[in-house]
């Protein structure tokens, strides 16, 4: 008899502790959503050297630094060693030193690695100005979620400017027949002289 009311009372202290977890995976739980899919964007996938990339991210962490990596082919082939020239068919020749000061500092080459600061929503919009032509991958990558995304640009070369064209040189028209009217009308005189001067002489041979 003891022993059941012992059995009896265990069974409902488990009853009891286990009503509040039951009840609680009974109650509907809120949907689980997967993380955002990060995206990268140029807004002008081709400019020309001297212009400007714009990068849009979003779907990153909120307030995240976000690393950005620059890599960039269709480069110019190599330059020879220093102290040599390349000829056409590709061997060096060595090449005397010659002092030069140049006017102004060459320009720095564009970064190749960056970081910038996502806001709020995990969104950043930045600018990258490159120094050669060629075709630029771009990859973001976030410090803290480890989300990345990457996209291409292309830089051309200087745009051309368009010269204006020569005027057309036009046929000459009537602005230019003074000339060949003067000299028929001092043909039609000549023949009007000579027509009134062999009707003179036969009035003279009649008379």
């Amino acid at each position: 008899m003891r022993l059941s009311r012992i059995i009896m009372a265990l069974t409902v202290g488990l009853a009891v502790a286990a009503a509040p977890t039951a009840a609680g995976a009974a109650q509907p739980q809120p949907p689980v959503y997967p993380p955002a899919q990060p995206s990268l964007t140029l807004v002008d996938p081709t400019i020309f050297l001297g212009e400007t990339f714009t990068l849009v991210g979003t779907g990153f962490g909120p307030n995240e630094t976000v690393s950005i990596d620059v890599a960039i082919t269709g480069l110019p082939a190599a330059a020879p060693a220093e102290g040599t020239a390349r000829r056409s068919d590709g061997s060096t020749v060595a090449m005397a030193a010659v002092a030069y000061t140049p006017d102004r500092a060459a320009p720095q080459p564009a970064p190749t690695h960056f970081t910038v600061q996502a806001d709020a929503n995990g969104s950043f919009r930045v600018t990258y100005r490159p120094t050669r032509v060629g075709r630029y991958t771009f990859t973001a990558t976030g410090q803290t979620t480890g989300r990345t995304a990457s996209t291409t640009g292309t830089v051309l070369p200087v745009r051309p400017t368009h010269k204006p064209r020569p005027p057309h040189h036009l046929p000459v028209t009537g602005g230019d027949i003074g000339t060949p009217l003067k000299l028929g009308g001092g043909l039609a005189a000549a023949g009007a002289v000579l027509l009134l001067g062999s009707l003179a002489w036969r009035r003279r041979r009649l008379g």
